[in-house]
């Protein structure tokens, strides 16, 4: 993303910082800082225990008009002061194993002993809901969202606040592909089209542009697409790449990527926009992720309604801005220009594929299961199926084309050595992960470590070393067929051991 793309899309968080959902203008105070209620009226006519009683009252109802606004309005940069979110890390290790167990009960429980560092100006702070997402504890996350449990204080969670690291909860949701918490914040309030800002992040990212850039290091993509792992060159991007890309994006195993793109996709804004820019910065395999999963939003174009057939759809937008983008680009020279050529008559023909044959291929990517690795269709059928719906709609990919390999999202995974044992380790844990993992000192994908969190794992948002967000989601999975708890500190482990990918996005939060 260039700079004028970066400081576009801060102005855009500043402004939607400043704007009511309805479109009245909020600038004369700051949401964090807003007018506050009359003042109790003076009591002279009562006791002095009736007086105690009505500013009680009055202190309550101006503390849950206080948060009510925060948390529906839009908080940029965050207000918390870090030494409650020092306070938040140093007990979150008592907070992970009942947001695991997603228990709302003892969720509460904890609220109401030990809520301190959880709770700042009448909100849940945006660390604490940060962290509960990570863990995707969806009733949990519902609790504090809604803020009406008596153990909340009056307290609740706003789904539009910025966080210390410079990004909002559906940034966060959208980097796990939890379909479930994005639901739930959009249903809340969540706006898809807040950017991150500030210092330690990449600025001006979309919850999408988490979501899409994060589908593309899937390990299939990379060892596939990209196997000297050096960087991304698409100089020698042919058919035979885009026929490719298409099939690995058709197995079953990326179905929840795209149905997370799919979700955000349909509540950002300026989707043409956004597709436009891949494809101008030359980004092959994120167009196709967009193209696929979005589809059907690209094709309404501009509007939210579907166009009728007197107005061109958002593919024959895309297609003519590639031509006039193509005929600009005559009159220079160089190989850059020819390479950009290329680039743009390879994302031409990629939206000529999904314009004839995406329906048919989205139709078929929806009817896969989410099961287990080892229980999905075989590969070969599912290139077989695609292949078969591409030819019906006038493509002709050869045997060349559709060969993907033996791919294995995992190495060893679950191989005899590392089964984990009831008490959730494996027989191969040596005693001092064993140790680590006892203590918490190993922290997990998704959390940050304790002290106001040295790293915080954001894929999308800062650097780029991370592992692959496969293999997240494959233990996901696993988990959910064998049981959460078994395979908890074997998926630790097996993410410490592997060596990071050249694209994994690691957000290295300053001290």
């Amino acid at each position: 993303m260039d700079k004028t793309h970066k400081e576009e899309a801060v102005k855009t968080t500043c402004h939607e910082d400043t704007t009511s959902t309805d479109g009245s203008s909020m600038d004369e105070y700051d949401p964090w800082n807003p007018p506050y209620p009359p003042p109790c009226p003076p009591a002279v006519e009562y006791s002095l225990s009736e007086s105690i009683r009505l500013v009680a009252k009055w202190s309550r109802e101006k503390e849950a008009a206080l948060g009510a606004l925060r948390a529906s309005s839009i908080i940029f940069p965050e207000r918390i002061p870090k030494e409650v979110n020092h306070l938040f890390h140093d007990k979150v290790h008592h907070l992970a194993p009942i947001l695991d167990k997603d228990s709302v009960r003892r969720f509460l429980s904890y609220m109401e002993r030990n809520g301190q560092g959880m709770r700042w100006g009448s909100i849940i702070t945006p660390e604490a809901l940060n962290h509960m997402i990570s863990q995707n504890a969806v009733k949990c996350v519902k609790i504090v969202l809604e803020g009406q449990a008596p153990e909340l204080d009056g307290c609740r969670a706003g789904p539009n606040c910025m966080n210390q690291y410079g990004y909002y909860p559906l940034h966060r949701a959208a980097e796990f592909f939890s379909v479930d918490m994005i639901q739930l914040l959009v249903r809340h309030g969540a706006s898809a089209n807040l950017l991150t800002a500030g210092a330690e992040v990449i600025e001006g990212l979309l919850p999408l542009h988490v979501a899409v850039e994060n589908t593309c290091m899937h390990k299939y993509l990379e060892d596939s697409l990209f196997p000297n792992h050096e960087h991304r060159d698409y100089s020698e991007a042919d058919a035979n790449f885009i026929f490719k890309l298409i099939h690995l994006l058709c197995l079953p195993e990326m179905k929840i990527f795209l149905d997370t793109t799919r979700l955000i996709a349909k509540y950002t804004d300026n989707l043409l926009d956004e597709l436009w820019n891949y494809i101008k910065e030359g980004k092959l395999a994120e167009t196709a992720v967009l193209l696929m999963a979005a589809q059907e939003q690209i094709r309404m174009g501009t509007s939210r309604k579907r166009n009728g057939d007197s107005k061109p759809d958002g593919l024959a937008i895309i297609c003519d801005r590639i031509w006039n983008n193509n005929i600009a680009l005559q009159s220079e020279k160089g190989q850059q220009v020819e390479a950009r050529i290329k680039l743009n008559n390879m994302a031409l023909m990629l939206v000529h594929v999904i314009s004839k044959a995406g329906e048919g291929l989205d139709s078929y990517i929806q009817k896969h299961l989410e099961v287990p690795y080892f229980m999905q269709v075989p590969h070969l059928e599912v290139i077989e199926r695609v292949s078969s719906i591409l030819k019906d709609n006038g493509f002709c990919p050869t045997s060349e084309w559709t060969e993907i390999g033996n791919l294995c999202p995992y190495e060893d995974v679950l191989s005899s050595e590392d089964v984990p044992n009831k008490s959730g380790e494996s027989d191969t844990t040596r005693p001092q992960e064993r140790e680590n993992q006892d203590d918490g000192s190993s922290n997990s994908p998704g959390e940050a470590s304790s002290h106001g969190g040295d790293q915080c794992y954001l894929p999308g948002l800062k650097s780029r070393s991370s592992p692959t967000n496969g293999h997240v989601l494959l233990n996901a999975w696993i988990s959910r067929w064998l049981g959460r708890n078994l395979l908890k500190a074997w998926m630790v482990r097996q993410l410490r051991r592997r060596k990071p990918s050249r694209m994994g996005l690691l957000l290295q939060v300053m001290a």
